[in-house]
């Protein structure tokens, strides 16, 4: 990291072009040679890197260009993001290995196949993806791959070409497409010549949500493990087709700080599935190129603090799931183009373009001179997963539910997804108090190469080497589907393997009724099913009480929350039309309807009891923007689109005060600041719902909500004042680890849930996992009725570390509550329900509010 002194500075803070060899002989190691027959990036592009922000369009045309240019290179788009981009890679090797390429692929994969013979001694190239930019905003790695892609390609040294026979380079330039070109609009657009300096000008302060995360406001580098975006999907079939030796993972960090690589903080950050030889010898291995190379221009750096590698939905933590070795940097950031900092001085664009390419270029050194050491690793990784497996003493686990086949097949894909041996079940089995079905429950052995991943989606956890995370602490899977699973001790029957997600069944032959049809709310798919018979203008109605009833699909017990619709009470539709719309909503949603042709129940409440309720379409509206919090916001927003189909209006706060409630009869606070609802805008919104609103609040904002009088009958506890003046002495060094000793940082617990409630409706198991990563504490509402969910009052804790003094404070505590206000409710989700877009288990939770929430009236005493 440099001071603004080198020509090269001085030049980028005027803006002026440096024509190629001046920009070559600052990025690059002295010495270097290159084809001229290949366009660098600047003369591609018209101007020098690290002068602009260049947009993703820009990057894919320039490794188009260098695959039409070079037999050394290849490119391909192995997916699109939402906002539907590329995402490109530029694969980069000898000509004579591009002409064997899949043969390479092939061979590597059977030489890490642990049931396949060890390969013949031969010179088997190393396999290295080169990834950049996952954090849309971290913009200098992209940069830096263009340089990097460009050595690789048209290089003439010595070394680089021996680089290019023995190794075989994938160059990811941009992983958050979507991301990254929000916010190069956002600094280039916001650029002056000559470049400004001041941390306070708004280049380095893009506005909410910026561009770290991706369309849906989800940071991809936690989603490599849940895939609820394309892009992680796409991501993650590439490296299972490739499983590569090497992965880089490039970021940026705050403006005042350096330049960090691994290894990471000792021990309290590692996988404990991972073995330690991969955080030990082979990372150090690694680091002593990058210490070398950053020294060799003078950047600082730092190394064995601050960042994890434990949670497996990492860029830098999956791969080594795959048996490869994966690294973190991350280089201070200028936020733009050149921004005064406390460390560097001026810290320039170009400066950090730099560094991240000087350790790109120190990654194909070392992945190349240590490739002999780095098969050997990845072949024993997986041979050491059977070993591993075979001490373990969970042989298998088990899970299914039989009243949610859609939340079945989602789970099943995830499994397949990142490439688990799963089976049916043969026989109907009893395991952890759930009774498992054939057809409807599934086995996954640990006895599998993947046997590391499995432990990690399925084992709950409670021993770690460390009490402070820089993330979760847990992320067992199945708990998050809310599926009923268990453990299995003994070799467990197997049936067939699972090769494919199983189709939905039974889908569009539901016979027209001339009485009604019904809607299992048991299924994860009922909400999508439900909204689209709304939104075409169906009667339906929800029942608050269960019933038996003979259907098109013989008897069949409804729970509470099942959707009628009757033929005869439609007002917008005729029978026929009623019944395309049926077979429409089951095709869409992928969930089935039966058809009955008498109300009369054989057992509970017959179709046209009070207990049935009318229902409308809900209008929801989300306040986003400055101070809420954008992951929450699109989780949310995911969710609906996704998921549900269903619109959202979202609302920026700045235009909150001109908002017009009467347009929605739901409105959605996810955690955020609040503040600016006072006075006659906060009058504005109790009468919104008093007058038959429903507030939905999450977290922070559920907090907020109670404090400002919106839920009369729900508080927060107050901090004991008691404990604040029992102040104990400490060291200052130990601050970080005592205080995160105390935080609930993500962890997993089971809550009682009321099943009668309307929130309740679809469950059929009052013990519900929920994640919390707070530390908000309600008191129980002071109605009977409005604690919905709490955390159950023995021992709750399910996974995940906590401290004992929280673990004690946690038990009873409330995860649900709702309210009444007038003829309106609120409904107050202490915990996250749609956390990272894979807690399948919760999130009819929140959904339960947005359909039923006109229904949630607190019962008064008579």
């Amino acid at each position: 990291m440099h001071i603004v002194r080198s020509l090269m500075a001085a030049l980028l803070l005027a803006a002026a072009p440096l024509g190629v060899a001046a920009q070559t002989g600052y990025f690059f190691p002295a010495g270097q040679e290159f084809d001229p027959g290949i366009p660098s990036p600047a003369e591609f592009l018209g101007y020098d890197v690290g002068t602009h922000h260049t947009r993703h369009d820009q990057i894919v045309a320039y490794m188009k260009e260098l695959d039409r240019l070079s037999d050394r290179a290849s490119y391909r788009e192995i997916g699109r993001t939402h906002e539907h981009r590329v995402m490109p890679v530029l694969t980069v090797t000898d000509p004579r290995n591009h002409g064997r390429l899949e043969e390479i692929r092939r061979e590597h994969l059977r030489a890490t196949d642990p049931a396949a013979p060890a390969p013949a001694p031969g010179d088997r190239p190393v396999i290295v993806h080169l990834g950049y930019g996952v954090h849309g905003n971290e913009t200098s790695s992209s940069e830096a791959a263009l340089l990097t892609a460009y050595w690789l390609v048209a290089g003439r040294s010595p070394e680089v070409e021996r680089y290019r026979r023995e190794g075989v380079f994938h160059v990811e330039p941009v992983l958050n497409p979507d991301g990254r070109d929000r916010h190069t609009h956002w600094a280039n657009s916001n650029k002056s010549t000559p470049f400004v300096a001041d941390p306070l000008d708004r280049e380095h302060n893009e506005v909410w949500p910026g561009g770290r995360t991706n369309h849906y406001w989800y940071d991809l580098n936690r989603d490599w493990l849940p895939l609820a975006n394309p892009e992680s999907r796409a991501r993650i079939e590439w490296h299972h087709a490739w499983r590569p030796h090497v992965v880089t993972d490039f970021h940026e960090m705050g403006t005042n700080s350096t330049y960090y690589f691994e290894p990471s903080e000792p021990r309290g950050s590692w996988n404990p599935l991972i073995p330690e030889r991969l955080y030990t010898e082979i990372t150090e291995d690694f680091a002593r190129y990058y210490s070398a190379t950053l020294d060799e221009i003078g950047s600082l750096y730092f190394t064995k603090e601050q960042f994890d590698n434990s949670y497996p939905g990492y860029g830098s933590t999956y791969p080594k799931f795959l048996g490869g070795f994966a690294i973190t940097f991350e280089q201070a950031s200028a936020r733009g183009h050149v921004q005064e900092s406390t460390r560097h001085g001026l810290l320039t664009f170009g400066a950090a373009i730099r560094n991240h390419l000087r350790t790109s270029l120190a990654t194909a050194r070392a992945a190349v001179e240590q490739k002999e050491k780095l098969q050997a690793y990845q072949r024993d990784f997986f041979q050491s997963a059977l070993r591993e497996a075979d001490r373990f003493p969970v042989k298998a686990y088990v899970f299914g539910d039989p009243h949610d086949a859609t939340r079945n097949r989602a789970f099943l894909d995830l499994l397949l997804r990142h490439r688990l041996e799963v089976y049916e079940l043969p026989r109907a089995l009893r395991a952890g108090g759930h009774d498992f079905q054939p057809g409807a429950a599934w086995v996954v052995p640990t006895r599998q190469p993947g046997y590391r991943m499995v432990r990690s989606l399925f084992e709950r956890t409670s021993e770690y080497a460390d009490s402070a995370f820089y993330d979760a602490s847990t992320w067992t899977v199945s708990l998050a589907y809310g599926l009923p699973d268990a453990e299995l001790r003994g070799r467990p029957a197997l049936g067939a393997r699972v090769t494919a997600v199983p189709a939905p069944q039974g889908l569009g032959v539901v016979p027209r009724s001339a009485y009604a049809y019904l809607l299992d709310w048991s299924d994860y798919a009922a909400p999508a099913a439900l909204y689209h018979l709304l939104d075409q203008g169906v009667h339906a109605e929800v029942a608050f009480e269960a019933f038996t009833a003979r259907t098109s699909e013989g008897v069949r017990e409804y729970g509470r929350g099942t959707i009628s619709i009757p033929v005869q009470a439609q007002q917008r539709v005729d029978a026929a039309r009623l019944h395309q719309l049926v077979l429409e909503a089951e095709r869409r949603a992928g969930t089935r309807l039966q058809s009955v042709g008498t109300g009369y129940a054989l057992h509970g409440v017959d179709l046209g009891s009070g207990s049935f309720r009318p229902l409308k379409r809900p209008r929801v509206a989300m306040v986003v923007g400055e101070g809420v919090s954008q992951y929450e916001a699109g989780q949310i927003w995911h969710l609906l689109d996704t998921r549900v189909g269903m619109p959202v209006t979202k609302i920026d706060r700045r235009d909150f005060a001109r908002a017009d409630l009467g347009r929605y009869d739901v409105l959605v606070l996810p955690s955020g600041d609040y503040a600016h609802i006072s006075g006659e805008r906060l009058e504005e919104l109790r009468r919104w719902v008093r007058g038959g609103g429903t507030l939905v609040a999450l977290r922070t904002a559920a907090a907020w909500a109670a404090g400002s009088g919106l839920a009369p009958n729900v508080a927060l506890v107050k901090p004991d004042s008691a404990a604040r003046d029992s102040v104990v002495r400490r060291d200052f060094a130990d601050a970080d680890e005592i205080i995160g000793a105390t935080q609930i940082g993500g962890s997993i617990w089971e809550a009682d849930l009321d099943l009668t409630h309307p929130l309740g409706f679809g469950y059929r198991r009052r013990t519900l996992p929920v994640w919390r990563d707070h530390s908000l504490f309600f008191k129980p509402s002071r109605s009977p009725y409005g604690t919905v969910a709490r955390l159950t009052t023995d021992d709750p804790h399910l996974s995940g570390y906590v401290s004992a003094a929280n673990r004690k404070r946690l038990r009873g505590s409330p995860s649900v509550l709702a309210d009444g206000l007038g003829r309106g409710s609120v409904v107050l989700l202490v915990d996250n329900p749609n956390f990272r877009g894979y807690w399948y288990g919760t999130s009819k939770l929140f959904l339960n509010a947005l359909f039923f929430g006109e229904h949630i009236e607190v019962p008064q005493a008579r």
